[in-house]
């Protein structure tokens, strides 16, 4: 019976440039590459939930410190998923206010009629259904931080009471006339493009002015793609805690095409793929399931074509059970068989083989010779 050891020493006993490249082909196939949580290589506490290690993300680190402790407002923009409160937190966490309150609001999660209650509270009475006065989150944050998240999303009706709060830090609840002041930071997020709604007469231009004091842009994921292994790695970590799961590895191929992947939704949809592909994992291997996703294919770039991702993993997939084939000799079940050899069920085996149309052989042969015979009829 030969195993994997021995089929890559038949291969290199050969000298020639097809016996090599078969070599790389077989280690290709078992490849895989370790899971361990790690984070960014300032883990000094002060970044403790943001995880890269690219240039990019360390301009977004320097800016962070550089604003943090001179309490001026700041405007974080980026596109969806890209992880803007984590960047204002880390701001709170650095500033002279991180003993108190960090109020978060999401701007668009409130209908126009009541995010002015929201931000700065109501009387009782103050309108059908006030049935209790509520303090807004402007009083809240008072001597900490108020974090506003996609602050486009406020009505252009109520911009003029938000300028007030940050030029005169004043302002009244809805069916009061009692002023109250507060020293509440603002931190701004948006992903829209304020100044093209500035131009559309759908946010004010002073407001605009106010909020953009210290601007910090956050890179969309595919600009930070050195970043995607250790957030994967992270977010393993995190999901294999929270279900139980002992996920060590992962394929290289898999990774490479996750790399590859523009991630349009950002961190957001990279932390949602991996949950998924964490809950359907079954061994220590990572299983990801992700059809949907495009990969650019590195073959086809002149031609602006795009792949499957699903079509990148099936093929890694033909590939390791080609290899595993290879090194049990044709032989599926058993010990020694491919499927023991790839940590799954006989039952398993054949079916993914007759789904990718492998036909096994009980006969040794060469990687090029088994792919030949492995073609579909």
């Amino acid at each position: 019976m030969m195993d994997i050891a021995d089929a890559r020493a038949s291969l290199e006993s050969f000298d020639s440039p097809v016996a090599i490249a078969q070599t790389g082909e077989l280690n290709d196939r078992f490849a895989f590459e370790p899971i361990a949580p790690t984070r960014t290589t300032r883990n000094d506490g002060h970044f403790d939930e943001i995880v890269g290690n690219s240039e990019a993300l360390r301009t977004v680190l320097r800016e962070i410190e550089t604003v943090a402790p001179v309490d001026s407002t700041v405007l974080i923009y980026g596109e969806t998923g890209t992880g803007k409160e984590l960047v204002a937190r880390a701001v709170h966490k650095l500033s002279p206010r991180k003993s108190r309150a960090f109020v978060k609001l999401n701007c668009a999660a409130i209908p126009t009629g009541l995010l002015e209650g929201e931000l700065f509270g109501h009387e009782k009475g103050a309108y059908t259904g006030a049935v209790t006065q509520r303090i807004g989150r402007f009083e809240l944050a008072h001597g900490g931080t108020i974090f506003l998240d996609e602050i486009g999303e406020v009505p252009l009706e109520l911009q003029p009471k938000l300028l007030r709060v940050l030029q005169e830090r004043e302002f009244e609840r809805l069916g009061s006339t009692r002023t109250i002041h507060t020293n509440a930071r603002l931190i701004a997020a948006t992903n829209r493009d304020l100044k093209a709604m500035i131009e559309e007469r759908q946010f004010r231009s002073d407001l605009y002015y106010r909020l953009n004091v210290f601007p910090i842009r956050v890179p969309a994921l595919r600009e930070r793609r050195e970043d995607i292994p250790l957030l994967i790695a992270h977010f393993v970590h995190e999901f294999s805690v929270r279900y139980g799961r002992g996920i060590e590895s992962i394929p290289s191929q898999t990774m490479k095409a996750l790399v590859r992947h523009e991630w349009p939704g950002n961190i957001r949809e990279l932390q949602n793929v991996i949950e998924r592909a964490v809950i359907l994992s079954k061994t220590s291997l990572l299983t990801v399931d992700i059809a949907e996703l495009k990969v650019d294919d590195g073959a086809k770039c002149s031609r602006h074509t795009h792949e499957s991702l699903d079509d990148v993993l099936q093929e890694a997939e033909r590939s390791e059970i080609l290899g595993a084939l290879e090194a049990a000799n044709g032989i599926v079940a058993g010990p020694s068989g491919a499927a023991a050899r790839l940590r799954i069920k006989r039952s398993t085996l054949v079916s993914r083989m007759q789904k990718l149309g492998i036909r096994s052989s009980r006969h040794w042969m060469a990687p090029a010779q088994f792919e030949a015979s492995a073609a579909p009829a």
